[in-house]
């Protein structure tokens, strides 16, 4: 992603978690921007918000690790630390095709997730 197509990726989260926090909706404008800018990724990504399939796991030295249930039903660890998803898709999109990390649905929940502030046990998004 260009630095300008970034700045609008990272207002554009922002108006969605403003909105989300005020509303607890979110409207058809945020959704087709949303599209628009990251591709079909970004329904995906909000479907699994939406079905709470992002699991964040807490370790007792606070380090962080997600847990994503896929479509497919497979559970996915997901590192925020290094970018990496171990899924089929992850492999394909984005180490071999070079696209953005924003760019595959099960990354992109994991920013998604704190933004649409789902609850989260012991750190469920």
């Amino acid at each position: 992603m260009g630095s300008s197509l970034l700045s609008v990726a990272e207002q554009l989260l922002r108006d969605l978690q403003r909105t989300y926090s005020e509303t607890k909706q979110i409207p058809d404008d945020l959704l087709i921007a949303l599209r628009f800018v990251f591709g079909p990724c970004a329904l995906q990504a909000l479907d699994l918000v939406d079905q709470r399939s992002v699991t964040c796991v807490s370790s007792p030295s606070g380090r962080n690790a997600f847990q994503v249930l896929g479509g497919s039903g497979r559970l996915y660890t997901c590192f925020t630390s290094c970018h990496y998803c171990p899924c089929p898709a992850f492999s394909f999109t984005v180490l071999r095709r070079n696209e953005s990390l924003m760019m595959q649905g099960h990354m992109m929940s994991l920013d998604l997730a704190p933004r649409a502030q789902s609850p989260f046990v012991g750190h469920f998004f």
